[in-house]
């Protein structure tokens, strides 16, 4: 993989951390604690709870994600950034843009 390849990877993955961390907060928000106190309808109420529980999933969703691209912005300068672990071919770009994390063109991945 090239240097500027890897600067492109790396600016992705940047602009992708920064969006992520808004979601993360935006997500936080609609997770909060549902008072029981608040003068809503019982069917209303189950509906919140409901979407409580969807946010939720949706931010660990995001959170495992953000890690996955902290890792890898902590491993593209490395040499083998970017190379199959198991054949040593370049990932293509576009699986490194999609899935960050991957250590494994996909050939070698379905095996």
């Amino acid at each position: 993989m090239t240097t500027k390849e890897k600067e492109n990877v790396e600016e992705y993955l940047i602009k992708s951390k920064k969006k992520l961390l808004v979601k993360i907060e935006e997500l936080k928000e609609l997770t909060q604690p549902i008072a029981p106190d608040c003068a809503i309808g019982r069917v209303s109420r189950m509906d919140a709870i409901n979407n409580k529980s969807v946010n939720e999933a949706a931010l660990r969703t995001a959170e495992d994600k953000l890690k996955k691209i902290n890792i890898a912005l902590e491993r593209v300068n490395d040499d083998d950034f970017g190379i199959c672990i198991r054949c040593g071919k370049p990932i293509p770009i576009q699986r490194l843009v999609i899935m960050p994390e991957s250590s494994m063109c996909v050939r070698c991945a379905g095996r």
